[in-house]
């Protein structure tokens, strides 16, 4: 299971590898109401996070780690989120494993520069999608091929 974290929309994606197939399993976002205050928007995707868990029983949790914004109260936010998930993995047995945005580029696209479209439609080829994924659900299943291809 791969996540993006974020306090708007938190996207998951969940592959399994067999031999050097990479399958589709399930994608999505847990995204709290808009209007819906921080501390709870942050317990909102624990929550969803730990029903993804549950319902899916991943074998880990791969998670892009936090990229050096300009913007110290956005780094933290980010920080609060990557704890709840992280806390929805801990707590349902399930080993985390960490990946820089730009590992998660490189490793998809071949370019630790690649634009969100770019990791997008190579998520949709890896996986031999019908259709390219919601961009925070695309980057989710780039974090978990990145585990994947690492192993």
């Amino acid at each position: 299971m791969g996540v993006d974290p974020g306090s708007i929309r938190t996207g998951f994606g969940l592959i399994n590898v067999i031999s050097n197939r990479y399958i589709h399993i399930d994608n999505g976002i847990v995204a709290p109401p808009k209007d819906m205050v921080f501390k709870d928007r942050v317990a909102f995707i624990f929550k969803g996070i730990c029903e993804v868990i549950e319902e899916h029983k991943p074998d880990y949790v791969a998670i892009e780690d936090i990229f050096m914004s300009k913007n110290a109260q956005s780094a933290l936010k980010l920080g609060h989120v990557r704890g709840a998930i992280m806390s929805a993995a801990v707590i349902n047995g399930v080993p985390i494993f960490e990946y820089t945005p730009t590992r998660v580029k490189q490793s998809v696209s071949g370019s630790g520069r690649a634009q969100k479209h770019q990791v997008q439609e190579m998520v949709k080829i890896l996986l031999n999608l019908k259709e390219v994924p919601q961009e925070d659900a695309a980057d989710a299943l780039a974090v978990a091929l990145t585990h994947a291809f690492s192993v």
